[in-house]
């Protein structure tokens, strides 16, 4: 258990972790369900999964930092916007950040006077966390960190299904493979955040289950590469 009691300070790249992992085992393994099931050379089989795991590993990477620097880019902006009406009217501000505080429980008299403290210490922080809900600083985080811890846990999420078929070319290696990995998965990810894991591991192996299902299902119909 952290020092503090909480686990919500790992939210992040907990999140940022489970879902590269869980893109990995369930895209991987379902692409190479539907080509076992389809009866695909053994070959073709492995390398449409390295083809599948490099480029998912790629796309997580793009996705993340795309996604964190859009994030980080709408930050800054709006803290611009508040430093300029700190600059053009900062009574105002003071009135919203006292009401902001009265609003969350504290007594007016001593909302204005929290916020105005607050204005001294650090305005721009304040106003930060009480009106734009930010927490830190923006820009905090780093795409190429966001982006290389992405398309790591892709493809060592990936590489799991992947190696059954190498190891045991078949179907039924396949599932019981990547949904062992699930189960771990989602063990693992609940214990890190201190969540019931029971819950945690039925839903990654539910969905993960319905997606090798489905494109088996499509391969085994069509007899072609899904």
């Amino acid at each position: 258990m952290p020092r503090d009691g909480h686990y919500l300070n790992r939210s992040n790249w907990l999140r940022a972790a489970v879902l590269g992992a869980n893109d990995g085992i369930v895209s991987i393994s379902s692409l190479l369900a539907g080509l076992l099931a389809a009866d695909m050379d053994r070959g073709a089989v492995l390398l449409a999964g390295v083809a599948g795991l490099t480029a998912g590993a790629f796309s997580m990477a793009a996705g993340e930092y795309v996604s964190v620097s859009a994030q980080a880019d709408v930050e800054m902006a709006d803290l611009a916007r508040e430093a300029r009406a700190l600059d053009d009217d900062p009574e105002d501000e003071l009135s919203e950040l006292a009401e902001s505080l009265a609003g969350r429980g504290v007594a007016p008299e001593l909302a204005l006077e929290v916020a105005r403290q607050m204005t001294v210490h650090d305005a721009l922080a304040a106003h930060a966390r009480e009106e734009l809900g930010m927490q830190g600083l923006a820009g905090e985080a780093n795409p190429l960190q966001a982006a290389g811890a992405s398309a790591f846990a892709f493809a060592l999420g990936a590489t799991l299904p992947l190696g059954a078929v190498v190891l045991v070319p078949g179907l039924s290696m396949l599932v019981l493979v990547t949904l062992a990995a699930l189960a771990a998965l989602g063990a693992s990810a609940a214990r890190m955040g201190g969540a019931p894991r029971r819950p945690a591991m039925l839903r990654v192996l539910f969905w993960g289950a319905v997606a090798m299902a489905a494109t088996a299902g499509v391969g085994r119909l069509f007899g072609v590469a899904v």
